[in-house]
């Protein structure tokens, strides 16, 4: 495989916390990144926010 198929231009920045805000090129809106559940726990931290943690969105890829 010689040819680039795709490349993902994506800019993360952290808001405030652990919540960080991903900006992917071609959509509109931006995904945001967290704590939640049982990783809130683990890490001790209380969001202002619960959003998905990336392994939820690397677990959904996966499974997908």
């Amino acid at each position: 495989m010689t040819e680039v198929v795709h490349t993902s231009r994506i800019s993360i920045v952290r808001e405030k916390g652990p919540t960080r805000r991903a900006v992917i090129e071609g959509f509109g809106e931006p995904i945001y990144y967290g704590v939640h559940g049982g990783i809130k726990n683990f890490y001790k931290v209380e969001p202002e926010k619960e959003h998905a943690a990336t392994l939820d969105h690397i677990v959904a890829a996966t499974a997908g």
